[in-house]
């Protein structure tokens, strides 16, 4: 079975940064480098959006119009880690957000392909 324990949420002003980590354990029969990531998140009365994706191989990424150029997402293979900077947050930013991962190559920001989901963490921008 996955596991993700996403952390580094938190509160921060308009225009500052955060880091998020997403420790991913994989079942011994398989590896990390056999999944691709993604990052999601939800605000409240809203629904989960894609926010970015990263292939198996770490050589494809994507990322919805509304973070490019301001969050980049990135895989350690060798600590079995995923990562989202985030810089210049806005407030329409605070969601709760989540990694996922599916046992398929394809970078993806659609949520239903994705079989595995962390419990999230908590990004609050400020004014």
């Amino acid at each position: 079975q996955v596991q993700l324990v996403e952390s580094g949420g938190g509160s921060v002003q308009a225009g500052g940064s955060l880091t998020l980590s997403c420790a991913v354990s994989i079942p011994a029969t398989s590896t990390y480098s056999e999944y691709s990531m993604g990052w999601f998140r939800q605000a409240p009365g809203k629904e989960r959006e894609g926010v970015s994706c990263i292939s198996w191989s770490g050589g494809t990424t994507a990322y919805a119009d509304s973070v490019k150029g301001r969050f980049t997402i990135s895989r350690d293979s060798a600590k079995n880690m995923l990562y989202l900077q985030m810089n210049s947050l806005k407030p329409e930013d605070t969601a709760m957000y989540y990694c996922a991962a599916k046992a398929a190559p394809r970078c993806e920001l659609g949520e239903y392909v994705y079989n595995y989901w962390g419990q999230g963490t908590q990004v609050t921008v400020s004014s």
